[in-house]
């Protein structure tokens, strides 16, 4: 009986059974890894070639040539190496960034409660409303701002007294989330116009504060999944023994959801790393991105693969051996936060 009742896995499975499974695994390791390989003897082709094509095997049926590596990283060189490192400072900077402050917003929804009542977030939206409107209208800026904290000084007692209606850390949560729901397009204009005046386009600043605001929501909203699952007994007892809230944070909490922090850390690297639309807007030429490299080569020579394929293999290469790198971090963070109890 209990032979019967207990769990089969994947090495219990008939000799057929495993062949057949060996066989779907290869297949469609086949189908995943393809782009790959066909992206990278791209960038060995010739024109000629890729357009004479389809050639599968180098010095096969077609002869390599470095052309367009020498293309890409001597000829194009200045713009390659700057597009490459703002690229990587952006999103290194920003993913750190958003790292830092989403964790302990997250750990703070998960182990403080939270009971913002309504009628004061009502107030506030109102009284930032009315100061820009009043900016608008011709009022000196400072003195629409100080104006506008002076009536929520006023009215936030009143307000509170009578607002009898709270949310709760869920709805924080959430409300945090759907601003990444929210499509890029939609307030890439706003942003735009934002650093114009600030004197900001065209710079690096500019493009690690939007990223790590848009990615912000996303880094709350999985962090707090993994915080739900350490006990907060660990907390307890590092608390008992005269640990600080900080002190528990950093040397009992970090550690135990390092998987789930190596996890989240990467996905929002490549978000960043992989960005286009903010950075075609707020960047010409200076602080240019290599997706925005990609995207002007292509629309100034057209499309010119055998170019292109160098140039997003020079961009992937990273991700991919920092993926392969901290592989058992991200398997182990990406099943934490799915399995409850």
């Amino acid at each position: 009986m209990s032979g019967f009742l207990a769990k089969r896995t994947a090495l219990d499975l008939s000799p057929r059974a495993k062949i057949l499974g060996y066989i779907t695994l290869i297949a469609w390791s086949i189908v995943v890894l393809f782009p790959l390989y066909w992206l990278a003897i791209t960038s060995f082709k010739t024109p000629a070639q890729v357009s004479q094509g389809p050639f599968y095997m180098p010095g096969v049926d077609f002869q390599p040539t470095l052309d367009n590596w020498h293309h890409v990283l001597v000829t194009l060189g200045n713009d390659t190496t700057r597009a490459y490192y703002n690229t990587v400072v952006v999103a290194t900077i920003s993913t750190i960034l958003a790292m830092s402050i989403g964790a302990f917003a997250a750990y703070g929804l998960v182990r403080f409660r939270y009971r913002p009542r309504v009628g004061m977030i009502v107030l506030g939206i109102g009284v930032v409303i009315g100061a820009f409107i009043a900016s608008r209208l011709g009022v000196p800026p400072i003195l629409a701002v100080v104006s506008g904290l002076a009536v929520l000084v006023l009215l936030a007692p009143v307000v509170g007294r009578r607002s009898r209606r709270n949310l709760g850390n869920s709805d924080v949560a959430f409300w945090l989330i759907s601003q990444r729901i929210l499509a890029p397009v939609a307030i890439v204009i706003p942003i735009y116009v934002l650093f114009q005046n600030l004197r900001l386009l065209d710079t690096l600043p500019a493009l690690i504060i939007t990223y790590t605001a848009a990615n912000l929501p996303i880094v709350i909203w999985l962090m707090r999944d993994y915080f739900l699952n350490i006990p907060p007994d660990l907390e307890e007892a590092a608390s008992v023994d005269g640990a600080s809230p900080y002190r528990i944070f950093r040397s009992v909490v970090i550690p135990v959801a390092k998987p789930g922090i190596v996890a989240t850390g990467i996905l929002v690297l490549v978000f960043a790393w992989n960005e286009y639309l903010i950075a075609l807007f707020l960047t010409t030429a200076n602080a240019q991105t290599m997706p925005v490299l990609v995207s002007a080569q292509n629309a100034t020579r057209g499309p010119e693969w055998w170019y292109m394929s160098v140039l997003i293999l020079i961009m992937i290469i990273p991700v991919i051996v920092l993926a392969v790198i901290l592989e058992r971090f991200i398997s182990r963070g990406a099943l934490t936060g799915a399995v409850k109890g």
